[in-house]
């Protein structure tokens, strides 16, 4: 699977020249599947309004919104319930997954239970554009500034699927978002290598190879 880490979407011209990079064809031809999972478990977000605004595109999020040829979604708490046969071949069809932000164990722990976890590496077309807590879910660890919901098992890792922590919504002192100060004190409690990145920032993984695409601010802190 090919990725696109980001901190709040397809916020500008590198990252969405990124994107279609990592597509292979314009995004009016590609199709996308988006997953709204993590919002339920964020106590700032949770179910209702937010997550439609998600799905529908009607949000400051660039990421349903950009054109695509067509937009389904795949509500991971649903998928243990329901035959394989209905939602697995549809990954397979499917150009892009659209990985909204929230709770990241929240959204670990459905991609666990859901299968989806261990579907990741036979996917070898698609992109996944995380955006916050979608990007940081393929981290190591996440830290403890970043889990307001923990899984009944206890467990707070993450996928690992690279191998570098992040912390996203990087922002000048006093703006809202994490400041600096706030970005290396999280550093200390993250056990690998971390970067911040503000919101005009993303990371592409292919075959294990990390690029930064940026138009704004970013540190790497360890």
């Amino acid at each position: 699977m090919k990725l696109l880490l980001t901190s709040a979407g397809v916020t500008n011209p590198s990252i969405h020249a990124a994107l279609i990079d990592l597509l292979g064809k314009p995004i009016e031809e590609s199709t996308a599947l988006c997953i709204p999972t993590a919002q339920y478990g964020h106590p700032s977000v949770g179910p209702g309004v937010m997550p439609w605004r998600f799905i529908s595109g009607n949000d400051s999020l660039p990421m349903v919104s950009l054109g695509w040829k067509s937009v389904g979604v795949l509500e991971l708490t649903a998928l243990p319930s329901i035959d394989k046969d209905l939602w697995v071949p549809l990954l397979s069809e499917t150009d892009v997954l659209l990985v909204a932000g929230g709770d990241v164990l929240y959204l670990c722990h459905w991609m666990r239970e859901s299968g989806l976890a261990n579907l990741i590496p036979s996917l070898h077309r698609t992109v996944w554009v995380g955006l916050s807590a979608g990007s940081m879910v393929m981290t190591p660890e996440v830290g403890d500034d970043f889990i307001q919901w923990r899984p009944p098992n206890g467990d707070d890792s993450t996928l690992g699927l690279v191998d570098f922590s992040i912390c996203p919504h990087l922002a000048p002192d006093g703006a809202p978002g994490n400041s600096m100060a706030e970005a290396e004190a999280w550093t200390s409690t993250i056990a690998g290598s971390a970067y911040a990145i503000d919101d005009q920032t993303a990371f592409t993984v292919v075959d294990g190879v990390v690029e930064v695409v940026s138009e704004g601010h970013w540190k790497r802190l360890k």
